[in-house]
């Protein structure tokens, strides 16, 4: 499995900025009940099978507030865990692991459930030569972090943001008076060598994109009848990645049709937490 790298400087000020909101002068309640000085012992443990990601930035999130906490831990990310497992134990600071048991929970809750769900959809093609793709549809601010899950589950990242690959989507057809016309001046324009991608809702944006040589086309809210059309038409001449509406239930009709690669927008704008929990032992 490749996994995507994470930036550590990237995901530290992530954490600062969220142990920034989330303890803002001081943990209340654990300060006027516990003196400091107190060492404890606890466990993180998962309520429920899927895929774990975000061990090492929980990790990260309790060093932060004691940086000799102790962390011991049982999985490691991209493996399958079952309920009652436990994932890591933690030794340190009783201050420390309550106040940052809340934070590091929501990491580990929501890219294991990014993981877990993008793995539901890659063993959906399993057998096939096809790649689930993410999406730009992220968390403000933890794109990299939603991004690392997917490639904990199985998945394959798209561009990270802007700035880093061309898609030509409706709007920016609309407004540079057609695809022909905004292929040939991003061509002009990009680095040499840099793909373009087309996003094409019909077959005959499908047959302009083809004309204007495109190097990716996305057949954008296709039934599968015209995702088939589409791949018909493209015949090897570009790169096909298949886009909207995508289900579990319909992706492998999709896959089928012989596309290159399907971006999946729920990997990360709707995936449902898993349920894991911390528990002082």
């Amino acid at each position: 499995m490749n996994q995507t790298p994470l930036d550590r400087s990237q995901v530290d000020r992530i954490i600062e900025n969220a142990l920034r909101e989330d303890i803002g002068g001081g943990d209340i309640t654990t300060n006027l009940l516990f003196p400091e000085g107190i060492r404890c012992k606890a466990v993180i443990l998962a309520k429920e099978e899927g895929i774990i990601a975000g061990l090492p930035i929980a990790e990260m999130v309790f060093r932060k507030l004691d940086k000799n906490i102790v962390w011991d831990e049982k999985k490691r990310d991209g493996e399958k865990i079952e309920p009652n497992q436990i994932l890591a134990e933690i030794s340190g600071s009783q201050r420390a692991i309550l106040t940052g048991e809340r934070l590091a929970l929501n990491f580990i809750q929501r890219l294991s459930g990014i993981a877990t769900l993008t793995s539901k959809f890659v063993k959906a093609v399993e057998g096939l030569s096809v790649k689930i793709l993410d999406t730009r549809k992220t968390a403000p601010g933890l794109r990299i972090l939603d991004k690392y899950a997917v490639s904990v589950g199985g998945g394959t990242n798209h561009r990270f943001g802007l700035y880093d690959g061309v898609l030509i989507k409706d709007n920016h057809i609309k407004f540079a008076g057609g695809i022909s016309r905004a292929v040939r001046l991003i061509r002009e324009r990009a680095p040499k060598g840099m793909k373009i991608e087309v996003e094409a809702s019909t077959l005959d944006e499908v047959k302009e994109a083809l004309e204007a040589e495109a190097d990716i086309i996305m057949v954008d809210n296709m039934t599968v009848e015209n995702i088939k059309r589409a791949v018909e038409l493209i015949n090897g001449r570009a790169i096909i990645e298949a886009s909207g509406g995508v289900t579990l239930e319909n992706i492998r009709r999709i896959a089928e049709t012989g596309v290159n690669s399907i971006s999946v927008g729920s990997l990360t704008h709707s995936p449902r937490a898993l349920d894991i929990a911390l528990y002082m032992v």
